[in-house]
């Protein structure tokens, strides 16, 4: 192998992996004032390059909001696409389904800040720019899945689906105002706290969908 082989291996390398420090810092300056109040200023400087930098890999500051969400959406889906959907009963996949989305919730806070945000901000322009309908199908899936085996109650899949994404995903980005309901102090995000939550939403999620829940 040549050393101008080398030499251009090396520099993708140093090129991915500034490109990946560029976005992990865009990531926390999104998630602390969304797309509008997010200074390119700051992220430059949390990561160490120039402003030209940034705008040279992303073109410019919605370029690396849109590769943020794109990010997000891919390391989302390569954690879902582990979730045996098939194998399992509807109800068993269900649950993985809404585990995995809630782990995901929990340890990458970041994010439902971020899509909350966009809503807010955006009226979802960007959400609707990324696949996003590949993070609901498997839930609609299964959804389905379920209703033609008998196991769930009829039911439109997409509006479930939308509900479970809520359920999982709203005690995260709202943590801050319902850390009030719990005496002061409580780590919301503690291991024990964030295994609580995911019991509690798993088992109301199965109870609203089966056809015959247990009395």
């Amino acid at each position: 192998m040549g050393s101008s082989t080398v030499n251009k291996k090396a520099a993708c390398r140093d090129a991915e992996a500034t490109k990946n420090s560029i976005l992990d810092a865009a990531e926390e300056e999104f998630a602390r004032a969304g797309l509008l109040g997010a200074r390119t200023e700051a992220i430059a400087a949390n990561t160490g390059v120039t402003k030209a930098m940034i705008y040279y890999y992303f073109s410019d500051k919605e370029g690396l909001y849109r590769a943020v969400l794109e990010r997000a959406l891919s390391r989302r889906l390569q954690i879902l696409q582990k979730v045996d959907l098939h194998a399992a009963e509807p109800k068993e996949a269900l649950r993985k389904l809404v585990a995995s989305f809630i782990d995901g919730a929990g340890q990458n806070q970041n994010l439902p800040a971020i899509f909350l945000f966009e809503s807010v901000q955006n009226q979802g322009k960007f959400y609707g720019q990324i696949a996003i309908a590949s993070l609901y199908s498997p839930l609609v899936q299964v959804l389905e899945r379920g209703i033609a085996s008998g196991h769930f109650r009829k039911l439109d899949p997409l509006h479930v689906a939308v509900n479970i994404v809520g359920s999982a995903v709203y005690y995260f980005c709202s943590a801050q105002n319902v850390k009030h309901l719990w005496p002061s102090g409580t780590d919301l995000f503690s291991e024990g706290m964030r295994e609580k939550h995911k019991a509690e939403a798993i088992e109301m999620v199965i109870a609203g969908v089966l056809k015959y829940p247990p009395a």
